[in-house]
């Protein structure tokens, strides 16, 4: 019997366990009370019913019938300041943030790559394209320690609001990143007293620390004229994502306490309300003084999505009123294929009074133009506290080239002596359609609720301030937990709801389409077998048949491998299709939901909106299972290749055309990865256990299977253990790796462990014995080629400590899989490198180096092995916790903490990077992988079935010859694939290279 069951007791989370409360159940409990919702998540037999986690993923959804009022609740929870929270005063220096810089050796070594790498990105600049890794043009604004609790749901478009309340990082259309602050973008107050000897004093400003540098056009009548005089000394910000505070504390107003509370709509498992772009900002006024005071609180906004567009001219601004009060201006931007609407709004109660400015002039000259100036405008909320009522009746008018315009709210209210009122403000933006460079256009998932004709904006803006109190409530509910256990170290507690900015601001698009509009649209002029159509789709895949997938799936490679274009098979929708999920790599890597970097990052998604993961996944095995011959250059080594071979997992998505035109990454052929494949059948079996969807299993293990036997074709002497060819072929992609390693070669093993349990879990025994037995072999392979007694090393040809080492072990543990090593093994592997490359380096105070030499000195043959990489931190931190060692876990996370997000670090808050050296400097900011903070919480706090998880095969049930006949199928397919893939071309050389080559070989050995 082949027996699934983890040798290790709960031991390492079983002190865990009984100090770590179930997070997840507490989560689903209050929502449930906070609000009527019913589950729609739907699980097979394998999730048991008392299982915390499937509680809690019964995805939380409004009832359709009920209207949104009668939704809305009045306990207003979480007013308060939040006793853990990423803290900043407001008159915090803000600092520009400094780029690595290579070594000289590193220089040399990557010169080539480099001439390549700039000849592409001249060619794209070329066509009006920005190629997706661009080093040499620089973004708009340099890169600042200003960032702060981003606005919106997810995959509306974002945009960044910073610390000191400044809106920037406009993330509105796909793959643009505009980092420039719109200095018109602000909430500024007015306050009146009338004394009662008869004076009047009157109190004003921007809500914006200092005054700030203004463009060299900016008149005397813009924004420079309004009144920026708040000092921020008595001013502080508050994060916690997905919300933020801002306390005045006495200024500008010294008997005006002032606070804002920002709340955007994510909200677990809510894959409606957590796709509107929009946020509320509430205000809070204390009156300390003995008389009353009238407060007038301003919103301005400008008809800008930054970068330039703004001075096109064209734009148009008015006025609305939507039901329950909520009155505000609609600012209609024009970009040719990308329009947005902004809605910026209050609401009128009893207590506020509200008014609108709907156009007035921020830049340009006055002359020619009927609108106010921003000067005029301020004036006239100083000298009356509100504007005209008939701008209400305004009609819009086009805004004129060279000018920008900008539109205001103002709500007034009379706060009592010592006492307090509140008014609500809202922003929203309605961009119905993402539209990419190569021509495709996807509507958003919010417009399933909203419609799609772009006129949303105001209905949006109303229904967030109406509802966002039961959005706190949910969030609340969510976070209090977490927030409240007191054996978390408190740095932790609030950063790892914080690191969650980046599914909101990491270039996030959320489609509203069904899958297979994307990929069987693309096989309407092929025909495939009855056999490959039951098997690959997945609807009727015969579990007894022992050669079933393989014959499926050359069935469909014979059927198409004719084919000159991009043929697919494709899997199946979903019914209750929650649309399709795209994130960057980072905000400057450019690459569509990069899988080896997904593969860390992917905890946070399962974790919180696990729908959207196993949609992901959907759309990665439909890619493995796609095949297009289109010629590809490739600039590390000048060879060339094609852009997706058939059961190969894309490196991404693409970049101009996702979904579409797959494999935008060419720095190296990832067909040729030893790490892509394996971690598409580990995460899919993981997903697939966590959630208990059998359909999902069902689904894509074709993917799976024919990953497994693309792979194989690296196990080049036939032991049973994928090699690696001396290349960077993985994730480290400048770090050189050869033969057998740690890394990749921890990953098969971990892979043929999760093919063997995927297969068991959709009822293909026969497969399941022959990857167990595969399993068993190269553990052994394993464990002889790289153990040294202390830790596992880096390959064959280097003793170097790899943090990343124990990448298999870390998720066959948390897929509720035995690990791949002993326990003795694992422990001594993560102390050493908890001993050499965390505490060895800065003192442990920045994380875990990538490579360490086991003399303690950094590993420096390449780039990246002398980085510390903050998601691979985490992770390495979340391995430790598996294995007990908690402490040591924590420990090895602060580094990320201080050295990106503490009062003493480089200033990385809500941007952390991929990596930085050993001086702090950065690599890549805003960076996806960084979410695997959440595996750490896994570790902490798995789903109930994966602590119970096993499965086997009995002996009997299987017999020796359908084994056999298993392991030829699976050789033959992988045989076949392998000539799928083109022969390795030969690299560009010349005579100039060569002697490059050979000069850099003499005074730069490698090794």
């Amino acid at each position: 019997m082949i027996q699934f069951v983890s040798s290790r007791s709960t031991s390492t989370s079983a002190a865990a366990s009984t100090v770590v409360s179930s997070n997840w159940q507490i989560l689903l409990n209050n929502a449930a009370v906070a609000a009527p919702w019913r589950g729609i998540y739907v699980h097979s037999k394998i999730a048991s019913k008392g299982s915390t986690f499937v509680r809690t993923l019964a995805c939380l959804r409004a009832c359709p019938s009920q209207p949104a009022m009668e939704r809305h609740i009045e306990a207003d929870p979480g007013m308060g300041l939040p006793a853990l929270a990423w803290k900043r005063r407001l008159d915090t220096p803000v600092v520009e943030l400094t780029e690595f810089k290579p070594t000289l050796r590193e220089i040399l070594e990557m010169l080539p790559m480099g001439v390549r790498l700039w000849k592409f990105c001249r060619s794209e600049h070329e066509q009006g394209r920005r190629a997706p890794i661009d080093p040499f043009y620089p973004q708009d604004t340099p890169a600042s320690s200003c960032q702060g609790v981003p606005l919106g749901g997810i995959g509306g478009g974002s945009i960044g609001r910073g610390f000191r309340g400044d809106f920037s990082r406009w993330q509105l259309l796909p793959t643009v990143c505009q980092t420039s602050a719109v200095l018109a973008d602000q909430f500024s107050v007015f306050i009146t007293r009338h004394s009662k000897d008869g004076t009047t004093q009157k109190t004003s400003s921007v809500l914006f620390p200092g005054e700030p540098v203004f463009e060299s056009k900016e008149t005397e009548s813009g924004i420079s004229s309004w009144n920026w005089n708040l000092t921020g000394v008595k001013s502080t910000y508050y994060g916690l994502f997905p919300r933020a505070w801002t306390t005045y504390d006495g200024e500008p107003d010294p008997q005006m306490k002032i606070t804002c509370r920002q709340v955007s709509p994510f909200v677990p498992h809510n894959y409606k309300e957590s796709s509107f772009p929009s946020c509320v900002f509430i205000y809070e006024l204390v009156n300390t003084g003995d008389e009353d005071a009238t407060a007038t609180l301003l919103f301005t906004w400008a008809n800008s999505i930054a970068g330039g567009s703004e001075t096109s001219g064209g734009h148009e601004n008015s006025p609305f009123m939507e039901e329950d009060g909520v009155r505000g201006v609609l600012l209609h931007h024009r970009k040719e294929e990308h329009s947005v609407t902004f809605a910026i709004a209050a609401r009128e109660t009893d207590d506020v009074s509200t008014s609108v400015c709907p156009c007035f002039l921020v830049a340009g000259s006055p002359e020619g133009n009927s609108y106010q100036t921003a000067k005029d405008m301020w004036s006239e909320i100083t000298e009356k506290g509100c504007f005209n009522a008939k701008n209400s009746t305004m009609s819009a008018s086009l805004s004129q080239p060279e000018t920008v315009v900008g539109a205001a709210v103002a709500a007034s209210v009379v706060v009592p002596a010592h006492g307090t009122k509140s008014i609500t403000f809202g922003l929203a933006w309605d961009s119905p359609k993402a539209t990419f460079l190569g021509g495709s256009s996807y509507y958003r998932r919010y417009t399933k609720f909203y419609g799609k004709s772009g006129n949303a904006a105001s209905k949006l803006v109303h229904d967030a301030i109406l509802n966002y109190k039961r959005w706190e409530s949910e969030i609340h509910a969510w976070q209090e937990p977490i927030l409240n256990d007191h054996s978390l170290p408190e740095w932790y507690r609030y950063t790892l709801f914080n690191e969650l900015y980046y599914l909101v601001a990491g270039g996030t698009i959320w489609t509203g389409m069904n899958m297979k509009r994307i990929y069987t649209t693309l096989l309407c002029d092929l025909s495939f077998s009855d056999t490959c159509r039951q098997a690959c789709l997945a609807q009727k895949l015969n579990p007894v048949k022992s050669n079933g997938v393989s014959e499926a799936l050359l069935d469909a490679i014979n059927a198409n491998s004719e084919a000159q274009s991009f043929w697919s098979i494709g899997i199946p929708a979903v019914e209750d299709n929650v649309g399709q999920f795209l994130y960057l790599e980072g905000v400057e890597y450019h690459f569509w939901n990069t899988y080896d970097v997904h593969f860390y990052a992917s905890y946070a998604l399962l974790a919180l909106f696990p729908r959207l993961e196993l949609q992901l996944q959907r759309d990665f095995a439909a890619a493995t299972l796609s095949h297009d011959p289109e010629k590809m250059f490739y600039l590390a080594y000048g060879n060339t290749g094609i852009r997706a071979v058939f059961g190969s997992v894309p490196h991404d998505l693409g970049t101009h055309d996702p979904w579409n035109t797959l494999n935008s990454y060419n720095l190296h052929d990832t067909s040729k990865w030893k790490d892509l494949n394996c971690k598409f059948v580990v995460q899919v079996n993981r997903d697939a256990a966590a959630t208990g969807d059998l359909e999902f299993a069902r689904a894509v293990w074709p993917a799976a299977y024919a990953a497994m036997a693309v792979t194989d074709q690296f196990d080049r002497d036939g032991d049973g253990m994928i090699e690696n060819d001396g290349v960077p072929d993985q994730t480290y992609d400048l770090w050189t790796v050869d033969g057998v390693s740690s890394y990749c070669g921890g990953l098969w093993v971990a892979a043929l462990q999760a093919a063997s349990a995927l297969a068991d879990l959709v009822g293909d025994k026969p497969s399941s014995r022959m990857f167990h037995g595969k399993f068993l072999r190269a553990k052994a392979v394993y464990e002889k080629s790289l153990w040294n007694g202390s830790y596992f090393h880096y390959d064959k040809n280097s003793t170097s400590v790899q943090s990343d080492q124990l990448a298999g072990q870390w998720y066959s543990l948390a897929s509720g899989l035995p690990g791949i090593v002993r326990e003795d093994q694992a422990t001594s592997a993560l102390g050493t490198v908890f001993a050499t490359n965390v505490m060895r380096y800065k003192g442990g105070n920045e994380g875990a180096v990538n490579g360490m030499l086991p003399s303690g000195g950094e590993d420096r043959t390449s780039l990246q092995s002398r980085e510390v990489w903050a998601g691979t931190t985490y992770a390495v931190a979340a391995a430790m916790i598996q294995q007990g060692m908690r402490e040591e876990g924590f420990r090895t996370a602060k580094g990320v903490f201080l050295n990106g997000w503490s009062d003493q670090g480089h200033g990385y808050a809500f941007q952390t990077p991929e990596a930085w050296d050993n001086d702090g400097k950065y690599r890549s900011l805003a960076y996806m992988r960084p979410l695997s903070i959440w595996a750490m919480q896994w570790a902490l706090d798995p789903p109930e079935q994966l602590k119970q998880r096993s499965c086997s095969v009995e002996v009997g049930d299987i017999t020796a010859q359908e084994v056999e006949a298993c392991n030829k199928s699976f050789a033959k397919l992988a045989s076949q694939l392998k000539e799928l893939s083109p022969p390795e071309a030969k690299a560009y050389s010349s005579v100039w290279i060569w002697m490059f080559d050979y000069i850099r070989s003499r005074v730069y050995p490698r090794g």
